[in-house]
Parts: structure tokens; sequence; C-alpha cells
């Protein structure tokens, strides 16, 4: 397989090429651009222009024959009218893909910042289960699916956690699931709460690439020096993983525990309470560090106040050090506001509302966003006194990371 660079190439010079090629011209091409690369082209064809091996094969073998031969294929292979040829799996099958990602969804891994997700699982096993769930279905297939939804298989180098990496980080991984599929089958609010890195506001610099008229690329600051006057704002995301509904804060002040609160707070006043108008409890996933740290007494103090306030019992489920890539609003969220505002320089904090509150993708996300020029000081203690008014119940299992904070009749 060529480069990351090389793919790019192949791509763009598809998307220009392919709305003036019939089929039989488009795939002579493919099988032309595959030979110039030499090893590997086909492969990189095959993935910057969604054909298939089999097609650039067949236009290789239709290049290498002398034209004075008669094309090996049958017409009927030529060109297909429009709409014709076999229906994609997916389309006969409803629910593959569905039960495709619940099977990597249990061992997701990836950079969140990017739109691509890493799974441990191999593609023959994923087969086999798939097939014992009763779909007639191919490794090629679950291969080609598995693109589809952006996975990929990731090499034994990318996998390792590193000294942080927890004797029972398997067995929370467990815990939580099962934690939330036992909520969702309550039809009680299940959501997952991080906090996405800072971003500079200002003609800064923005990672990736988008159109732009040939030859009049979007000039930016040489420097990422903050403005004074703009700084910098910290989204702060919610996502709800059975409606597939994210909400996001974006503060200009600290990333504290009061600010991560607050955030949930806002959800649930504006997207949680409508749709959950019966719930009772309320499940949180979130990373082990940071304004959400389970060892933060300001964020379980916090958490009492919300409890009481909402009427809520609040189950908290943290992430083993080291393992915060595996929290859903990471892939499921964050990845796609990053891809969504690639190549764009966030110039105001309006920009970055209106990037973040329009940032959709092809499985239903839906995202809110909402500046919050509020104080969070940092430095904040919480004393002996309040803490040990906190109403908790730590799970038998890590009480440390699972626990649940119980309304009180009376929040300070």
């Amino acid at each position: 397989m060529l480069s990351k660079e090389i793919e790019e190439t192949i791509q763009r010079k598809y998307e220009q090429l392919a709305p003036y090629l019939n089929e039989s011209s488009l795939r002579m091409w493919a099988a032309s651009e595959a030979l110039s690369w030499g090893h590997g082209g086909i492969t990189s064809v095959a993935r910057a222009t969604g054909l298939s091996r089999t097609t650039v094969h067949a236009g290789i073998t239709e290049l290498e024959q002398s034209e004075a031969l008669p094309s090996p294929y049958p017409s009927s292979v030529g060109i297909r009218r429009p709409g014709g040829g076999r229906k994609r799996l997916i389309e006969t099958d409803p629910t593959l893909l569905k039960d495709l990602e619940s099977l990597v969804d249990p061992v997701t891994r990836g950079d969140p910042e990017s739109p691509l997700c890493w799974t441990s699982k191999s593609t023959p096993k994923l087969t086999k289960e798939l097939q014992a769930m009763g779909h007639q279905v191919s490794q090629r297939t679950v291969c080609s699916l598995l693109r589809d939804l952006r996975y990929s298989l990731q090499s034994n180098r990318k996998t390792q956690e590193g000294k942080q990496s927890h004797p029972e980080r398997d067995e929370q991984f467990q815990h939580i699931a099962n934690t939330v599929k036992a909520f969702q089958q309550r039809q009680q609010p299940v959501i997952s709460v991080d906090a996405k890195k800072k971003e500079l506001i200002g003609n800064y610099h923005n990672g990736g690439q988008e159109w732009q008229p040939k030859g009049h690329p979007k000039s930016v600051k040489t420097h990422d020096f903050m403005d004074k006057q703009l700084g910098k704002v910290i989204p702060y995301g919610v996502y709800d993983i059975t409606q597939n509904q994210g909400w996001v804060t974006v503060g200009i002040d600290h990333n504290t525990a009061q600010f991560a609160v607050a955030s949930i707070r806002q959800w649930w006043c504006q997207m949680g309470q409508a749709l959950y108008p019966n719930a009772h409890e309320l499940l949180i996933t979130a990373d082990c560090g940071g304004s959400n740290s389970y060892r933060a007494k300001l964020w379980k103090w916090e958490l009492q106040q919300l409890a009481s306030e909402l009427g809520l019992t609040l189950q908290i489920c943290h992430f083993p050090p080291g393992t915060s890539k595996w929290n859903k609003i990471e892939h499921r969220l964050f990845s796609q506001i990053t891809e969504n505002w690639r190549g764009r320089p966030l110039v105001s904090r309006e920009v970055v509302i209106n990037l973040i509150a329009n940032t959709t993708t092809t499985t239903g996300l839906k995202v809110n966003a909402a500046l919050d020029e509020g104080q969070y000081p940092t430095g904040i203690q919480v004393t002996d006194e309040q803490f040990n008014s906190i109403q908790i119940e730590k799970d038998l299992f890590h009480g440390e990371w699972n626990y649940r904070i119980l309304p009180s009749q009376q929040s300070e």
C-alpha cells in the first residue's frame, strides 16, 4: 500500500475524472493508474476510489490484451445502465451494519483527533460472529464495511498502552459495557463526557484541507501566539450514546470540575430532560483524569449538587488510567467536529459554535452547542464537612471508578 499522500492524489484525480468517464473507461483509467504506481498500486487505487480490487484487476487484464484480439469480457460487463448491477449487501440486509458495529464497539480504540477508529478484532473473527447471527457475509465484505464505518485494523505497535495500563482494564471495560446496556434496557439516559483540547481563537492555522479556488489558499498567521482579546475556548462535550446526539458547552475560562458539571447541567436542561421525561437515574462515563477525575473532591461535590437539583441518581463509571481513547465521545463526537472544521481558521467564538452545531454524520449525529461566558476559578477547596456530606455509594467492583451519588434533601 502506498503512502497516504499518494492515495490523496489518486482520490483527487478520481473526483475530477469520474463525472466524465463511463464504467469501462473509468475501469481502464483505474488500471492505468495502479500500474503507474507499481507495487501497492492496486490496493491504493481501490482505497482511494472506492472501486473493488476485482474491478482494477479486470481493467489491467483489458489493458494487457492486444488491440487486435476481442475483449475477453462480454459486452454486459462493459457498461451497465444506471442503477444496474447487484445491490449492495447492506441494502438487502439492513441490520448488517448495526450488528457489525455492535461487535467492534466494545473494544474500539483510536486517535481522538482523527476521524479514523481502530478495532482490535480480526476480520475472520468478525465474519464468523456475523455468520452465526444469520448474516450471509464474507471476510472481504466485512473488510469493505469496516472501511465504510471508518475502522482499520491497528498494528501491534499502536496497541501498547504503556506504564499506565491497569491489570483489570478489560474487566472495567466489560463492567462499563454491562452497566450501559442495563441502563438502556431500563430506558434511562447514558452519556459520555469529556473536554476537547483548548482551541486558539483567531486567524490561526487549522489542520486539514478544504476546497478553495485553485491558487487561492486561505492566508493565516505564521505563529500561534494567543490573541489576548480573543483568547482560547474550551469545548466540553456531552454525548448521548443511545440517541446519538451531542451537546458542547464552549467555555472561555478554566476547565474545572465546576465547568464540567455545569456542562452536564446545560445538556440536561437543553436536551436530556425532553428526551427522558421519566428518568430517575443518569449514567455518566468519563475519563479518570482532568476536570472529571475520580480523585477530584470538587467533581463529586458538584455532582452532588446536580443530583439534588435534578432529583436524579447519578451513576459514574470511569475509564482506567491511560484508556481515555475508549470513551465514546472521542470518536463519536469530537473526531466528527474536528473533521467538520478541518482547514478552517477559528476566527471567532461564533465560528466555533456554528461549526460544532453544524456537525453531522451519515449515521444521524446531531449536535447542539452554546457559549458559556461564566467564570470557573481554579483552586476551589472542598472542606471535609462538605465532602463527608456527599451521598455516595461505591460499587463492589473498583468503587473508586464506579459509584453512585444520590440526591439529598438539601444541598448547599
